[in-house]
């Protein structure tokens, strides 16, 4: 399991592409096709055309870090995505479904709770003043 962090960003290019690109391949698809930076530290996720192999370039301190997953039997099960869009963005959560085989599609997450607007922390309305 990897931990990234949450300032981190997760792509996945919407075309199928050649495994037997390298570093500098994949490179130069994130720098021209999806128009992003390779140097950002961000991670690019690259699927094969049979859906059974991931490739995930990233950089990080000082150099090109590239990792490669197949699946020996079934397929990565791939987010919706928009055919005029050249990558859609997932989150840690879901690169890590994807690589577990999980079609997070079909998964429902909760609702996260968040406080009401006009609350503070300690209950005091925000618009009234504390009265001493």
């Amino acid at each position: 399991m990897i931990t990234i962090p949450r300032s981190v960003r997760i792509f996945i290019g919407s075309t199928p592409i050649d495994m037997r690109k390298s570093i500098d391949g994949l490179m130069a698809i994130v720098q021209v096709e999806l128009e992003k930076d390779p140097y950002s530290g961000h991670l690019f996720v690259f699927v094969s055309r049979r859906c059974d192999r991931v490739k995930i370039l990233t950089w990080d301190k000082g150099g090109f870090f590239l990792i490669y997953k197949r699946l020996e039997r079934g397929q990565f099960r791939l987010p919706h995505m928009d055919p005029s869009s050249m990558s859609i963005e997932i989150d840690a959560t879901q690169l890590a479904m994807l690589l577990d085989g999980i079609d997070f599609g079909r998964v429902r997450r909760p609702q996260h709770w968040q406080p009401p607007q006009s609350d503070r922390p300690g209950g005091r309305p925000m618009d009234k003043p504390i009265s001493p």
